[in-house]
């Protein structure tokens, strides 16, 4: 009976010897020396397909004097060529290396090469939105499960099939892929397939039964922070029992970084609501996000080089000029991603709330002097409320622009002023100052004022629509509905609370009114991002309804909404996403193609029932929300609600070692299955991994402090005395 040659000669170390081309500290060169096999470091690729071979031709010629009879194995030894400087320098292969292993049996993996076994290597294609697909089921993952590999160079080769005999099948040909490159709808599977692709790309295939491509750097995974980490593992772990040749070598664990604060189950203390809240604050330092002088026009301009990534984040800015929104979704191919250096009002004012609440915790003096900086510039130094939308006179007075730098700062969105001015109201009662609650008040009754007796206005309003047509316009569309808690709950919100200040009872009518109608169309509202982030925002305007008009009534709206919401919230206490319904549309935000993808605002999930929570639209929103309907109802189930959506926000803050611009973040996209950041990244530039100083840190980071001193952000702004700045744009309210 014959004996395999390579099981008596398992342990022999020459034929056990991996010849490695390629830096020492490459991912994948630390993997298989965890196996514990030989590696021997080879600065040329033919020198190491050489040794390899001669080194397995002793080995097997020792064995075959011991078992004459024996069957001779395949392989003649292994060779792994990394790229030595991926992506600006590919790995250095030639036709003769590929031919002498061919030649002599080397079983040889190859990552980014110069040159392909077919040929000289295509041009480069760099990745966009494309994510990639793994094809054949042979790494354990679910069919066509989806991989993101993060700032993808790889060298383009066709994917192609082998002619088939008249009448058959067509088979894969050598090089067809087990991993591909191209732009795929899905959550984390390709739920269209991958047949219609307008442009794909092999990322892994065999060139024949020795020879495995990579077309990209597959052991860039840590640097370049590709994910789902678990399928890189299971990716990974396939190359290296490949490499090996041996089936029972376990997956490799990955390092993540940045990473979630707490693991799923960890119990987290209540100590941990304010340090987080605190961490939060401290991240707009981490990442130098306020400006300073020495950067301020590339700051309102666009980008600035990732050089210049250690000045930004050395260098603090004290609010005078402005807090940046924070980081794009695209990850590059070292892990960085680039700053949106876009300045937009909403932060300011939100940004200055969070840094005035890690004050209040911390009572060092320059989280308040930065919180009045920002509130300085934002309604007196800065181009926000300048020109027209200071003078009385105007129509648009009282507005705040929505952008800054010379772009967008004529257009409007009541949402957006909302907020900023929410995040003044916040700042200014921890602070203890009123020296901003004209410009507050002014604000809050210009958009009302163009509000229709049922409550509603534009969602976005632009200066020269105003001074054409006159504010008075919008009031006296009294067929006008606009049913989307995205852009009117919020105005909603600060109506009530003013109408609590001063009594004025139009207030509280027409948003009583708004509400009503709101209500009563459920489901059928305009949805922005999905309906779960809708429910979220509605539920803050119902708390404080109660708040102001406790009527039963009011109460069981509040309850519906409540439900609904809590409907999706996972044991762990995330809030699940859920796609809803856009001019009657179901599940509007589901893209309905491959080529759909990244093409404009996009769900996090491809389908309801993917585990995603979203920090950006839902779940910060929520946290606030319940809370405050939990202050205002006593109900016990909104504040068990709200202590488990606490803590999982506090778990999933970011920890990072690499990378001290995401230490204290939160990332939009959190997959609470896997415990990782991860999610759809359609979204293109508001993707899963983006992060936003205003509505992502600060309404997380603020209600965990309210949670941990038991209050509530009623509660807080309810110190505020406005009664003066309010007799004072009285006025306004005159036709």
């Amino acid at each position: 009976m014959a004996v395999c040659l390579a099981a008596v000669s398992c342990n022999d170390k020459e034929l056990r010897t991996i010849y490695f081309c390629g830096p020492q500290d490459n991912l994948l060169a630390q993997q298989l020396e965890a196996t514990h096999r030989p590696v021997v470091y080879v600065s040329d690729p033919m020198d190491a397909v050489t040794k390899a071979a001669e080194g397995a031709e002793r080995a097997l010629a020792a064995a075959e004097k011991k078992h004459p009879d024996a069957q001779r194995p395949a392989t003649g030894g292994v060779v792994v060529v990394a790229a030595p400087g991926y992506p600006a320098q590919r790995a250095p292969m030639s036709a003769e290396v590929y031919a002498l292993a061919r030649e002599k049996g080397v079983k040889l993996f190859v990552e980014y090469p110069s040159q392909l076994p077919e040929g000289p290597a295509p041009e480069t294609f760099t990745a966009n939105i494309e994510r990639a697909v793994a094809v054949p089921d042979v790494f354990g993952l679910k069919p066509m499960s989806i991989l993101g590999i993060n700032g993808c160079r790889l060298v383009k080769v066709p994917v192609q099939t082998a002619p088939a005999e008249a009448g058959a099948a067509p088979a894969p040909a050598a090089n067809s892929p087990l991993i591909i490159m191209g732009k795929v709808a899905g959550y984390d599977t390709a739920i269209f397939g991958v047949d219609d692709l307008e442009e794909s790309y092999p990322v892994l295939y065999f060139a024949d039964d020795n020879t495995l491509i990579a077309t990209t750097s597959i052991s860039n995974c840590v640097n370049g922070r590709y994910g789902p980490v678990d399928s890189w593992e299971a990716v990974t772990g396939y190359i290296r029992r490949w490499i090996c040749g041996n089936p029972i070598i376990a997956n490799p664990e990955l390092a993540e970084d940045p990473h979630p604060a707490y693991g799923r189950g960890e119990r987290v203390p209540r100590s941990a609501y304010r340090q987080s809240a605190v961490k939060a604050a401290d991240w707009l330092w981490n990442a130098g996000l306020l400006v300073r002088p020495e950067w301020k026009d590339g700051a309102y301009g666009g980008r600035l080089p990732k050089e210049d990534r250690e000045m930004r984040t050395r260098m603090h800015g004290d609010g005078s000029l402005g807090v940046m929104e924070g980081h794009f979704s695209t990850i590059q191919e070292d892990g960085w991603q680039d700053y949106r250096y876009f300045m937009r009002a909403d932060v300011q004012g939100e940004s200055a709330y969070l840094l005035a609440t890690a004050g209040a915790i911390t009572g060092e003096k320059q989280y308040n002097e930065t919180a009045a900086n920002l509130l300085d510039w934002l309604f007196y130094e800065s181009e926000y409320c300048a020109d027209q939308r200071r003078d009385p006179s105007h129509p648009a007075y009282g507005m705040i622009g929505w952008g800054y730098g010379g772009t967008h700062q004529e257009e409007f969105y009541g949402d957006d002023n909302a907020r900023a001015v929410m995040g003044a109201i916040g700042a200014s009662a921890l602070l203890g100052e009123n020296r901003w609650n004209k410009e507050i008040v002014a604000n809050i009754l210009t958009t009302f004022r163009m509000s229709n007796s049922h409550g509603f206005t534009y969602p976005r309003n632009v200066q020269g629509d105003m001074e054409r047509l006159g504010w008075q316009w919008w009031a006296d569309l009294e067929q006008f509905r606009y049913p989307s808690p995205h852009f009117m709950a919020y105005m909603w919100s600060l109506y009530l609370w003013l109408y609590d200040r001063t009594g004025y009872a139009p207030l509280l009518e027409k948003t009583r009114a708004g509400i009503e109608h709101m209500m009563q169309v459920y489901p059928e509202w305009i949805t922005q991002n999905g309906m779960q982030q809708e429910r979220a925002r509605m539920i803050l305007p119902l708390a404080w309804l109660v708040r102001v008009d406790d009527t039963p009534e009011h109460r069981d709206w509040l309850d519906t909404m409540v439900g609904y919401l809590l409907d999706a919230q996972d044991e762990c206490g995330a809030i699940r996403e859920e796609l809803g319904r856009k001019g009657g549309d179901v599940n509007n935000m589901l893209i309905g193609s491959n080529a759909e993808y990244g093409k404009g605002e996009a769900s996090l999930i491809a389908r309801n029932g993917d585990p995603v929570a979203d920090m950006l639209y839902t779940c910060n929103f929520a946290f606030l929300a319940l809370n405050e309907a939990a202050a205002a109802t006593g109900n016990s189930k909104y504040a068990k609600a709200t202590e488990k959506l606490a803590d999982f926000l506090v778990r999933i803050q970011a920890e990072s070692e690499r990378y001290p611009e995401f230490d204290g973040a939160w990332f939009r996209a959190f997959d609470y299955s896997r415990w990782e950041y991860w999610g759809s990244n359609a979204d293109k530039g508001w993707g899963a991994w983006c992060t936003l100083t205003g509505w992502i840190e600060t309404w997380i980071g603020t209600t965990e402090a309210l949670v941990a001193d038991g209050t509530s952000f009623w509660d807080l702004i309810s110190r505020t005395d406005v009664s003066e700045a309010f007799e004072q744009n009285l006025w306004m309210l005159e036709r």
